[in-house]
């Protein structure tokens, strides 16, 4: 994996990494967009993403349909050096009593159930929530990596699963519970 943006923060145990740095510029099998329910693009990740992959990323978004909070879907990566977008949408935190600790786990379990269909053995994750949606950091990082590992444990058929968060209070948050 090549990363010529990464800043310090590298984390490794095992399967999964821990690198601060731009997640569009890894060269990794897919990516992870934390998009709106739109997925035509928006502010934060999901508006550097489709500004790094091009035009092409938007139109073949706009024949998806919408993407509810929770589901996950695909598209190529276009001019991203990661071949596939994978597009999830995070829960607005409201206080954790709507469901939004389940939501965020199955962006992570969906967007990684995607990877193994698509045969995609190197993933990198976004701080999904963490941003614009106000999900508390901890709770997030835990729901992250607690979904990750589960996953990793009963199908071996991701090699690397990459955490890429934009802020050092980020990295602390993955470092502490890794």
């Amino acid at each position: 994996m090549k990363n010529p943006a990464a800043k310090t923060c590298p984390e490794r145990s095992g399967r999964i990494d821990i690198v601060r740095g731009d997640i569009t510029t890894l060269d990794v099998d897919a990516i992870v967009n934390a998009a709106n329910t739109t997925l035509l693009g928006g502010g934060g990740v999901d508006g550097a993403i489709h500004r790094a992959a091009g035009r092409k990323l938007l139109a073949e978004c706009r024949t998806l349909g919408s993407c509810q909070p929770g589901e996950a879907k695909i598209t190529r990566g276009y001019d991203l050096p990661a071949r596939f977008v994978i597009h999830t949408v995070g829960p607005f935190w409201t206080g954790g009593k709507r469901g939004e600790p389940q939501i965020l786990a199955n962006c992570y379990r969906n967007s990684l159930q995607l990877a193994v269909e698509n045969r995609i053995k190197t993933i990198a994750f976004p701080a999904i929530s963490c941003g614009a949606y106000r999900y508390p950091i901890r709770e997030a990082t835990q729901i992250a990596l607690e979904t990750t590992r589960e996953f990793l444990a009963t199908k071996d058929k991701i090699d690397k699963v990459i955490f890429v968060p934009w802020s050092e209070d980020l990295c602390e948050a993955y470092r502490q519970l890794l």
